[in-house]
């Protein structure tokens, strides 16, 4: 449609506002089903990620067919089938019984002393736990806790009390939920709380002292993520560090609220990169979720419905090919339960600062950092925002619209037709909440709309355009009676359609 027409001396263009209308709600559970990815060339092993911990949460779209698409897509390449764990209970023994490898992506809500217990069983027995991090104040979900805190199993400067200053409905959404330094205990390693940005991890550990993962493997990225601490050399070992010489100010995240480095990068960092033996199984992990995104996001943002944008790390350094090899390594079963036996080089312990010790933490900034937008909660989906995982409730369509005026707009008082069409409502949906005016540049509404009984309003400006009713196919039109102020003499004017409410 050209949106330009002439009428004499008046010339008027036809613009909107933005605006959307909500949908139905899903008729279905308040989760998609969980995806299921088949290779065509089976290797006869099976990889699952969890999304039951928040990994959907703020920016976040941590699902195989969201932003770690092509990590999941690269392992079917190799032969895996690749499942997601998208439970409303507690995760067990029993949800990850068959696997070969569980995937946790970066963890937002905190898992139950049960689920911990699984994962460490798990381990034992055979099978390899990949921990994806991130850094700290990564507090998608305002929960006060995040990632590296619930990996960890202990919340910075509440080791005695992980639901410390939480209401009691966030207590409750936690019970079973215990403080402690499980994965020191249980895998050897410690997520530290630093927050590094836009490094390279070039410090890589040769393939024959790493089981073959870092072969051809020259540089990691990291974009706002951690190191690692090992505690037990004799089951962790790093794979991957950070260049040496680094400063807590100039390799810092923008954002973060406490230092970037902590011992000046290298070997004393930690490792951001490290593997794991524990018992028959084994363990990796990283400190950014950045190499493993990738830019194609599924799902809104649960706290306000925004699009979320996510960095394409996947294809970026040799973050895929790691990524790859590490899951590789993780699904071959060893019966070797730690690497003093394996004629690889041991880490050693490493340095800890005395604000590092988990009793001596302390909060360098009161969480959460700010308060959520409108009636979102962390632990009640029905205030998740349409569109987002969880919500049961379909994204928002933005509806197209059409404002068809005559070829010429009449002055002085004479009324004209203006047909208003919309399309991507509901089936049969009803709208009453547009509007339309003619203004002039600057503001000054110039137009009247003839109400249904054939009366005029007394004043000028925007006016309600009426019920509109789609048809089956969610299509709908109105044609309305309009005049302009006889008063008004001017050369160019607008004809603006608008939701009421939003500009």
């Amino acid at each position: 449609m050209n949106p330009l027409y002439k009428h004499g001396s008046i010339f008027v263009t036809v613009i909107a506002a933005t605006f959307v209308i909500g949908m139905p709600a899903i008729a279905e559970s308040v989760d998609d089903p969980p995806p299921v990815i088949t290779p065509g060339n089976p290797n006869g092993k099976m990889v699952l990620f969890d999304n039951s911990h928040g990994q959907t949460a703020g920016q976040s779209d941590w699902v195989i067919d969201g932003a770690f698409s092509d990590f999941a897509d690269a392992l079917v390449e190799e032969g895996y089938a690749v499942h997601e764990f998208r439970g409303t209970e507690p995760l067990s023994d029993e949800d990850l019984d068959g696997y070969d490898v569980f995937v946790i992506p970066e963890a937002q809500i905190p898992f139950k002393q049960s689920e911990q217990e699984a994962i460490a069983s798990f381990a034992d027995d055979g099978g390899g736990v990949f921990f994806i991090a991130d850094h700290y104040n990564a507090d998608r979900n305002f929960n006060r806790l995040d990632s590296n805190e619930i990996m960890n199993g202990w919340r910075r400067g509440a080791y005695d009390d992980i639901t410390k200053d939480m209401s009691d409905a966030e207590k409750e959404a936690l019970e079973g939920v215990v403080s402690s330094d499980w994965l020191a205990e249980e895998f050897g390693v410690r997520f530290r709380y630093n927050s590094i940005d836009n490094t390279v991890a070039d410090d890589i550990v040769s393939p024959d002292d790493s089981f073959g993962i870092t072969e051809n493997i020259d540089q990691l990225s990291i974009h706002a993520g951690s190191t690692l601490a090992i505690m037990n050399p004799d089951i962790a070992k790093g794979i991957a560090f950070l260049p040496d010489g680094l400063t807590p100010e100039a390799n810092k995240w923008g954002n973060a609220v406490d230092q970037g480095v902590y011992h000046g990068g290298g070997i004393a960092e930690g490792p951001y990169a490290a593997i794991g033996k524990k018992g028959l199984g084994k363990a990796a992990f990283i400190g950014d979720s950045s190499p493993v995104e990738d830019a194609t996001p599924k799902y809104r943002n649960e706290e306000h419905g925004g699009v979320k944008r996510t960095y394409d790390g996947f294809i970026d350094q040799d973050n895929g090919l790691f990524l790859v090899q590490v899951v590789n390594w993780l699904a071959e079963q060893e019966s070797y339960v730690n690497f003093t036996t394996e004629g690889i080089t041991l880490d050693e312990v490493s340095p800890l600062l005395e604000m590092e010790q988990p009793e001596q933490t302390t909060e360098p900034q009161q969480e959460p950092w700010r308060e959520p937008q409108g009636d979102y909660r962390w632990y009640d989906r029905s205030t998740f925002a349409p569109g987002s995982f969880g919500s049961g409730t379909e994204v928002p369509q933005e509806v197209e619209y059409t404002v068809e005026t005559p070829e010429s707009l009449p002055l002085g008082g004479e009324p004209f037709e203006v047909t208003v069409k919309l399309s991507n409502l509901a089936a049969n949906q009803t709208v009453n909440s547009l509007d339309m005016q003619v203004y002039l540049t600057g503001g000054q509404g110039i137009s009247q709309i003839q109400s249904d009984n054939g009366s005029w309003p007394n004043t000028y400006g925007y006016q309600a355009v009426g019920a509109i009713t789609a048809d089956s196919k969610g299509t709908a039109e109105r044609t309305i009676t309009m005049r302009l102020n006889p008063n008004v003499n001017a050369d160019t004017a607008n004809i603006r359609l608008r939701m009421i409410g939003i500009m």
